[in-house]
């Protein structure tokens, strides 16, 4: 489950709620193309805009919806009491595992952040991947805390962020993290443009923006650098660099909504306000990426 290629999908949602019928279309189509999971209500899919209810459902129609893919399921929210309904939630939804970034309003200290998965790893009974994502929670975790957070029971994995430009940089980086943390959990890369990096340079796992829409352009990718076609990986992942450059200049949700609503599996709009997608001239842009790079399907 935490090793190769997991998808994150939009969960399409206006102020009316989340598009049901499109959400579990997204999550069949993941489920056909073998990923091998399926990230429910990441920051893709916007967990942080939903209600526990609307999350409970979109949790129970994703595992359904993957028909045997393992599911793992965002449990994220700003209080530990939340977080732990969340995870029954999910659990009861059967959910494989479990994703937790520690939002914050207050930053947090390390204490506090160790605390947090201390207390949630307690009660689960599900594997839990732990969610470095400072562009969005404005936390920064220390390899140091990651290896204490990695000897609590049930932590599978670690959800870190894009590895550095230059190979050798990004595998000192990627085995710095390794030394520290056991041989059990493993080490999955976001930021969709480092994924061929992060994937050549020891990371188990992509936990991947493109795949939850694109799920062979990415599978494709993942598999050249798990059987070592190292080179491979690199030249597909060039060739993404249009859909890259999108994702850096709008963030990659945006983007994403406005690809997912061209190609006619979702309807408009998709995301929850505040936010909105792209003005006309940005999503002309992701139209013609999309189109020369052949992602029509």
């Amino acid at each position: 489950m935490f090793r190769g290629l997991s998808a994150f999908p939009l969960t399409p949602t206006s102020e009316q709620g989340i598009d049901e019928t499109a959400y579990a279309a997204l999550v069949a189509r993941l489920a056909a193309a073998g990923v091998d999971s399926i990230g429910a209500l990441g920051s893709t899919g916007n967990y942080a805009y939903l209600t526990r209810e609307q999350r409970a459902h979109a949790a129970k129609i994703a595992v359904e919806a993957a028909d045997g893919t393992p599911v793992i399921v965002g449990i994220g929210a700003l209080r530990t009491s939340q977080v732990l309904e969340l995870a029954e939630d999910a659990q009861k939804a059967g959910a494989s595992g479990v994703l937790l970034a520690p939002m914050t309003y207050q930053l947090l200290t390390e204490e506090e952040v160790f605390g947090l998965y201390e207390d949630v790893t307690r009660e689960l009974s599900v594997p839990l991947c732990v969610y470095d994502n400072p562009g969005t929670t404005h936390f920064h975790f220390t390899d140091e805390l990651h290896g204490r957070i990695a000897q609590l029971p049930n932590v599978g994995s670690i959800k870190i962020p894009g590895v550095p430009e230059e190979p050798r940089e990004a595998a000192l980086r990627v085995d710095a993290l390794r030394a520290l943390i056991p041989d059990t959990v493993t080490i999955g890369v976001s930021g969709d443009w480092t994924a061929a990096r992060g994937l050549n340079s020891g990371c188990d796992a992509w936990y991947s923006v493109i795949g939850g829409t694109f799920p062979e352009t990415a599978l494709a990718l993942t598999r050249a650098a798990q059987t070592g076609h190292a080179d491979q990986a690199v030249e597909l992942s060039g060739r993404l660099e249009p859909l890259w450059a999108l994702f850096r200049r709008h963030g990659s949700l945006r983007v994403i909504s406005a690809a997912a609503s061209h190609l006619g599996l979702t309807e408009e709009p998709n995301l929850p306000r505040p936010l909105r997608g792209l003005d006309a001239t940005a999503r002309q842009e992701v139209v013609a990426a999309l189109d020369a790079l052949g992602l029509t399907s």
